[in-house]
């Protein structure tokens, strides 16, 4: 059982987000802190029942966590929580899924139009005050999106988001999904998971929007990126173990896709030897497409209404993991 209200010790650990700046906003009443590094986290979490978290999660935390019963993540993944342990100690877990939905859905967006747009290429020129002149090979110009292919791979509530806004843009969507009778949520027409290699051959653009789970963890290996028209592009704002990252980068370097635009990569910091670094092609953002002014107030949010189901006695969180 969570201790009562005027009991409490909440921790919101965090190395760039202004948790507890903005939870103070809302004069709860309840005691809080604030780290912001994995020794401090380590530090004052013996003393913590409630939990605030993400990046600086480690499942060996839970043995010197005597008092916690409830971790309301930060983010919307929550691969990072071995949650056989938690329910072992007793320990409830909700996401923060849906917080991020439209920004990431707008990042997705945006990382197509760069790449259409050659938007990287005019930065870099702009940087060598270069005034690039027209480009008279047709496969190679600016082009638009209206009339392309967009496959969503995942129509949970950011690809359902994509998927609207790029009907807004007079494109084609497709879509995988694991129970495709629960409506196409804006999707042209959506399909089972088990089409995702016929379809790929379809789409102008692949983006990933699903969870990272067992079975999708490397779903775009060497095989579904062979399966692409060389003219489509990946944009990955899901998780980057995801895409098996050896078989992306031959894929680029050998041209037998277009480019790609990531916001994930399997290892982040992606490191400083990563051919991606250095690929024309390739527009990378840093895991950054669901970064908000809003972020931690729509946390808090949730938040509040799960500590207020705890001390009610309820037995369902919203955003329930565990």
């Amino acid at each position: 059982m969570l201790a009562a209200r005027d009991r409490v010790t909440m921790c919101f650990a965090h190395g760039a987000y202004r948790m507890a700046q903005r939870f103070a906003l809302r004069d709860t009443g309840i005691a809080h802190i604030e780290v912001r590094t994995p020794e401090e986290l380590a530090r004052y979490l013996p003393e913590a029942d409630v939990l605030v978290v993400s990046g600086l999660w480690n499942n060996n935390l839970v043995a010197n966590a005597p008092k916690l019963r409830f971790i309301q993540s930060i983010s919307a993944g929550t691969d990072q929580y071995d949650k056989a342990l938690l329910r072992e100690r007793g320990i409830r877990l909700a996401s923060a899924a849906g917080v991020n939905a439209e920004a990431v859905a707008q990042h997705a967006m945006a990382l197509m139009l760069a790449l259409f747009r050659r938007l990287p290429e005019a930065r870099d020129n702009q940087h060598a005050r270069r005034w690039r002149p027209m480009i008279g090979d047709i496969a190679t110009r600016e082009d638009q999106l209206t009339g392309k292919t967009l496959l969503i791979v995942g129509m949970g509530r950011i690809g359902g988001r994509l998927a609207r806004l790029a009907r807004a843009f007079e494109m084609r969507v497709i879509a995988t999904k694991r129970d495709p009778s629960t409506g196409a949520d804006g999707a042209d027409a959506v399909h089972g998971n088990d089409r995702l290699q016929e379809l790929l051959g379809q789409a102008d653009v692949v983006a990933l929007t699903c969870p990272l789970t067992p079975e999708t963890e490397q779903l775009i290996d060497a095989a579904a990126l062979a399966a692409m028209k060389p003219s489509a592009y990946l944009v990955n704002v899901a998780r980057g173990r995801v895409v098996h990252e050896p078989a992306l980068i031959e894929a680029l370097q050998q041209r037998r896709i277009a480019g790609a635009g990531l916001d994930v990569t399997h290892e982040e910091p992606l490191p400083a030897t990563s051919p991606l670094w250095t690929m024309p092609q390739v527009l990378i953002t840093p895991h950054s497409a669901g970064e908000t002014q809003r972020y931690e107030d729509a946390v808090i949010d949730i938040l509040l209404e799960n500590l207020a189901r705890l001390w009610r006695g309820e037995t369902v969180l919203r955003n329930q993991v565990v």
